[in-house]
């Protein structure tokens, strides 16, 4: 490990080996608060401090949190208007969905059609951010949390939408990039064949630093905002709230995240947990639980409910708490162990320091979590998830809300080989993706292409046949693959 090697070695320290990933960090245009901030997450990744593991005796879980559904019963909702008036909404909107082979902004891939127009990501948002603008006489200005990848493609679309205008704040913000780090030398990665590999987002928790930095705060501040509601662009259930902006006033907490109820499929996923030395509520991600931990972890009966990364925050105290820290809060860091180009597991092995925005809510005294539904958590990872998007699983409503009956989805599996790519899986649903109505899972092997009106129903099944194979206008889809034409 590097710690030990510097050990041995005795010949150069932490800082003397981390002065080579800030200098490089200045050759390409980054800020001292950018640099002071992967300093925290360097040292700490150094020094392999045992406070990189949330161990599961340390923490208590988190149990009665209230639900929405209890606090729409006790807002007054023409005052709520009044605390949805002092809000404003920012997305984090950094990722080019590579892991779909996308080179543009995740939030400008389309999702479904609504009135026969494509509807990207960023469409929705400005619809639901326009309807609310609209039905309830609020500002609601928004702000994107952009990258240095996806600036440029987010700023264009955004000036193409005609009837979305905003002067006083700031359409978007740009979050850091740090080095990749050598994981045998501690060194900034080298990687002459793409440069750009060398370079990594250091996590959402990099929003704080951004903020601070860009000054939006102040700005939001001096146009008389009190409340910043934050959540990531590919969640297309994070829909402004007045509910959640009065009950938050209410409260008088600092922060607020949404937290929702754990299924089988949740458990790998960041949940919120108690911290039994301070009483605070902290996040605790799976990388963060010590492997003797996983299995108390993702019980999912002792710990019910999972982060939605959507976060509610005063803008007077997350200013004053930044101001204290001179920029950069003191998150926990995350340490992912990978290879510098991600497709070549044969490349030098690298570390990459993440921070998760969540995590921030230990930092504030009196912070609490509201328990929502899955209406508000509805994200896009993978192809996977986009299936179910645009299938008939969805309404998408004249107020951009995803509607669904339940929210409980069929569990889908498909052939990475032919639909992992955003490209192969369009050429593969020339016309649509089947109607899942009916389905209580998906699983397709192989390569099939699909015709007009296709019906999923109980847990479908394709098997590979080794060839590229068609699924014909209007058949059923079910447990024994393509059924029969012939009912007995």
């Amino acid at each position: 490990m590097f710690a030990e090697d510097l050990k041995r070695t005795e010949k150069m320290t932490v800082d003397d080996v981390f002065e080579q990933s800030a200098q490089k960090m200045r050759e390409q245009g980054m800020s001292e608060i950018a640099i002071s901030q992967f300093r925290h997450a360097y040292h700490v990744w150094a020094s392999e401090k045992e406070s990189a593991w949330i161990r599961e005796d340390a923490v208590e879980p988190l149990h009665g949190v209230r639900s929405f559904h209890d606090v729409y019963k006790t807002i007054d909702h023409d005052k709520a208007v009044h605390a949805f008036a002092k809000t404003a909404f920012l997305k984090l909107n950094g990722g080019l969905g590579t892991s779909m082979g996308l080179q543009c902004a995740k939030s400008l891939l389309p999702v479904r059609r609504h009135k026969a127009r494509q509807m990207r990501f960023l469409d929705i948002i400005l619809g639901q951010v326009l309807t609310a603008r609209t039905r309830l006489n609020v500002p609601l200005p928004v702000t994107f949390m952009n990258s240095f990848r996806t600036s440029d493609d987010t700023m264009k679309a955004l000036r193409h939408q005609r009837k979305f205008k905003q002067t006083d704040i700031p359409l978007e913000i740009i979050q850091h990039q740090e080095p990749k780090i050598d994981a045998a030398t501690g060194a900034p990665a080298s990687w002459p064949t793409n440069p750009d590999l060398e370079w990594c987002p250091p996590g959402h928790g990099d929003l704080f630093s951004t903020l601070w930095e860009s000054g939006l705060l102040d700005t939001l501040l001096e146009h008389g905002f009190e409340y910043l509601f934050i959540s990531n662009s590919d969640n297309l259930g994070a829909r402004p709230s007045r509910t959640l902006a009065q009950y938050f006033e209410d409260t008088g907490a600092p922060f607020m995240v949404e937290v929702a109820n754990r299924t089988y499929a949740d458990r790998k996923g960041g949940h919120i947990v108690r911290d039994t030395a301070t009483g605070r509520l902290i996040l605790r991600e799976m990388s963060q639980v010590h492997p003797d931990d996983k299995d108390a972890a993702q019980d999912i009966a002792k710990h019910p409910y999972f982060n939605t990364n959507n976060i509610w925050v005063r803008i007077d105290v997350l200013r004053d708490m930044l101001a204290e820290h001179d920029g950069v809060l003191p998150l926990p860091v995350i340490i992912n162990n990978k290879t510098v180009d991600p497709t070549d597991p044969q490349s030098p092995a690298v570390v990459q320091l993440e921070t998760a925005m969540g995590a921030a809510i230990g930092l504030f005294e009196g912070a609490i979590c509201v328990q929502v539904d899955r209406m508000r958590f509805l994200p896009v990872k993978t192809t996977n998830d986009l299936f179910i998007m645009r299938s008939d699983r969805f309404h998408l409503t004249d107020s951009y809300e995803m509607e669904d009956g339940n929210y409980i989805f069929p569990n889908v599996d498909l052939d990475p080989r032919y639909y992992k790519n955003i490209e192969d899986f369009n050429e593969r649903f020339p016309y649509n993706v089947p109607s899942l109505a009916a389905a209580n899972s998906v699983s397709i092997k192989g390569d099939w292409t699909f015709g007009r009106d296709v019906i999923m129903f109980a847990d479908a099944r394709l098997e590979d046949r080794n060839e590229p194979s068609y699924v014909p206008n209007g058949e059923y889809v079910g447990p024994m693959g393509i059924e029969p034409g012939d009912w007995v």
